[in-house]
């Protein structure tokens, strides 16, 4: 890696992370795109790089929400009970069954178009007729964070892209989300890695992660991780949660455009 290509990589991911810390995303689903057909990483290699930036760029982010008191509370331990297993079961579903650029591209946005506009219109429609939260039973998290940790093994986004729309848009607040979507995140993805690491031992093909380029923009994610964080107590929920579908429609579009091409 040259140092043009580590700075670009350390600015995509700390302007990424500004933007998502604050729903509890870290940024790796919008950094695909960018390590892709941007910085040239190859698949499947760039869904282990994704793993590595969560790794890297995570304890930024965390490090804000302990300060703050916010990591604390069931919902977190609920997310990595889940989490943990299945993102090694969508490590193996990667390297064996979806290696193909194009299959991984359809994935991402047949998942996030549809999650995104329905946030989006749950949101509008509960500024304008307020109506009682319903949140998810504990059973019910964890199911759903282990089918998102094998989604996010997958797709190398750690599942705090999924979780934070998912469970969002069942009623939770946003700032009791973000947090424990982020500590699942910075979990998984530490599972992820060291899975993705040890099949790349027994597996020809580029399974390995880009270290070196990982770690630059995950060191980026850092940086914008604890300042998304601070930021998000001072944002209104209404703001977030459009944030959030608006992000995942806009990643979900952007990979419809690509399969089109």
């Amino acid at each position: 890696m040259d140092w043009p290509t580590g700075l670009l990589g350390f600015a995509a991911g700390l302007l990424i992370s500004v933007a998502t810390a604050p729903v509890g995303v870290s940024g790796a689903v919008f950094l695909l795109p960018v390590q892709v057909s941007v910085l040239g990483v190859p698949s499947p290699a760039v869904t282990p790089t994704n793993l590595l930036y969560n790794v890297v760029a995570g304890p930024g982010a965390l490090l804000r929400h302990h300060r703050a008191g916010t990591l604390r509370g069931p919902l977190t331990r609920l997310l990595v009970l889940g989490t943990v297993p299945g993102v090694v079961v969508g490590a193996v579903i990667r390297v064996f069954a979806v290696p193909g650029p194009s299959v991984f591209r359809l994935l991402i946005a047949v998942l996030l178009l549809p999650l995104g506009g329905w946030l989006c219109l749950r949101t509008l429609r509960r500024a304008s007729r307020p109506a009682p939260a319903r949140e998810p039973s504990p059973r019910a998290v964890t199911r759903l964070a282990m089918a998102v940790g094998v989604a996010g093994g997958i797709y190398g986004i750690g599942g705090g892209s999924l979780l934070g729309p998912i469970l969002v848009g069942r009623g939770m607040p946003v700032a009791k989300v973000a947090p424990a979507a982020l500590a699942a995140t910075f979990v998984t993805s530490v599972v992820g890695a060291g899975t993705y690491a040890l099949l790349s031992l027994t597996t020809t093909g580029d399974i390995a992660p880009y270290w070196s380029l990982g770690l630059a923009c995950g060191l980026g994610g850092l940086c914008g991780g604890y300042l998304g964080a601070y930021l998000q107590p001072r944002l209104p929920e209404t703001a977030l949660r459009l944030l959030l579908g608006v992000l995942a429609l806009g990643v979900g579009g952007l990979y419809a455009v690509q399969l089109l091409r």
